[in-house]
């Protein structure tokens, strides 16, 4: 059997004060709110400038994929369209298509096309709206993911920003032998948390 003690100690020891020096400690509302109106508002007010490059790299980054996704998008849809019109006048497809059109275009050479080679076209211009519609969903998706973060970040840091990690913390593991009843021996881990105050 492997048991876990858990022992948390508090000792008071000598607190300094430093007069007329007054600890910034941000609000925590005040940081989200100021997140919320702007992304990397909350940031600054936090005093975590270094921060602000990577919130707005990440803005960059998403809303650069939406315009390219959007991008294709737009013109295998619109490819696509005119591939399957009949009208010989729409062949914004032929830029996308690098093969001859005589193999694969019935509206242009009806006597040359080849049926498989029309359907293949056509399904792979399907896949690709289907393909470009999906990731650019995703890079809205993602901006709004990467604007709450943003928030939960400042609200985070705001709450933590006074936490103390410093040398009034000591955290000890250590190993620790156990007698059960019955003459068994069991093994453990005692942690002990002890507290300066």
């Amino acid at each position: 059997m492997f048991f876990v003690q858990l022992n948390i100690y508090a000792q008071e020891g000598d607190t300094i004060v430093t007069p007329g020096r007054h600890k910034f400690k941000p609000e925590t509302m005040k940081a989200t709110m100021l997140a919320v109106a702007f992304p990397g508002l909350g940031q600054v007010y936090n005093r975590k400038i270094w921060k602000i490059p990577v919130v707005y790299a990440g803005f960059g980054a998403l809303i650069y994929s939406a315009g390219f996704n959007s991008k294709n998008y737009n013109s295998y849809i619109k490819a696509y369209q005119d591939f399957t019109d009949n009208s010989p006048k729409t062949t914004s497809y032929l830029k996308l298509i690098v093969a001859d059109p005589s193999t694969y275009d019935p509206i242009l050479f009806p006597k040359t096309y080849n049926i498989a080679y029309y359907t293949s076209y056509k399904e792979a211009m399907l896949r690709m709206v289907d393909y470009y519609k999906r990731y650019r969903d995703l890079s809205y998706i993602g901006i709004a993911g990467w604007y709450l973060f943003s928030i939960l970040d400042a609200n985070v840091d705001a709450s933590l920003f006074n936490y103390d990690v410093g040398p009034n913390l000591n955290l000890t593991l250590a190993p620790f032998q156990m007698n059960l009843p019955g003459g068994y021996v069991g093994a453990g881990l005692s942690v002990d948390l002890k507290v300066n105050f």
